[in-house]
């Protein structure tokens, strides 16, 4: 497998406090790697980077070859924030036809992309809907499908299922893998420890630090225990 992201020595501080510390990491084409860690590890800053919304102190970020920040790079790359960036007074057709947009998607085409990524998210019942009626859940959801909406080659989600029910958590889960199939590139941060063992590789973020970085498997292997939990807090030297 080819390298798609590749991060050199990235640290990040705002003000005296440092978010993340010499971040040498790659993700390879086609993989999903997840991002796990608590509240504060640097997870979302570090997405951030990737996307080219934050730029890092200090390191180089590459995605494609390319360095981040790139103009060149935003169609390719689908982005999905813990926050979501919705326009409450539109109904959920109108925000996607308007992300689509963005993405300089034709009128055909983007038509037949909201059918799609409506019925991935399950939402296809509620497409005319305005977005200030959605449930929390609901605008998780739609938030994904906007992401989704481009077919972009690199999908980075912060927490995506957040908030969403086990069994719609496993649906969206199975067209990860079907995207991955396809040749997508998949990073995804999340703290739930089963969402975890799902990616093929993962790196563990403590104190804006990766402490571990392997699949699920041989990081458990390396601290012999069965749980990505349990291999957490053994690398945190909490075990």
């Amino acid at each position: 497998m080819q390298q798609f992201v590749t991060m050199n020595d990235v640290s990040l501080s705002f003000g005296k406090e440092k978010v993340l510390q010499n971040i040498d990491m790659s993700v390879q084409e086609g993989e999903i790697f997840g991002l796990l860690g608590p509240s504060g590890a640097g997870k979302t800053t570090l997405v951030k980077i990737i996307a080219g919304i934050l730029e890092a102190d200090n390191g180089k970020v590459f995605v494609q070859n390319k360095q981040v920040p790139s103009l060149k790079l935003l169609r390719s790359i689908g982005y999905m924030a813990q926050a979501d960036a919705l326009y409450h007074e539109l109904s959920a057709r109108e925000n996607l036809d308007f992300f689509a947009t963005l993405y300089g998607m034709r009128k055909k085409k983007r038509k037949k992309a909201i059918s799609h990524v409506a019925e991935i998210v399950n939402l296809t019942k509620h497409l005319d809907k305005e977005v200030r009626h959605f449930s929390g859940g609901m605008k998780r959801r739609l938030s994904l499908a906007a992401a989704l909406m481009h077919t972009p080659k690199l999908l980075i989600l912060d927490e995506p299922t957040v908030g969403i029910d086990p069994l719609l958590r496993q649906t969206i889960w199975e067209e990860f893998y079907k995207l991955k199939e396809q040749g997508v590139t998949i990073i995804v941060t999340t703290h739930v420890m089963d969402e975890a063992e799902k990616c093929d590789r993962l790196a563990l973020l403590r104190n804006s630090s990766v402490i571990a970085c392997d699949t699920p498997e041989e990081i458990k292997s390396a601290q012999n225990v069965s749980t990505i939990e349990e291999a957490f807090l053994a690398y945190g030297g909490e075990a």
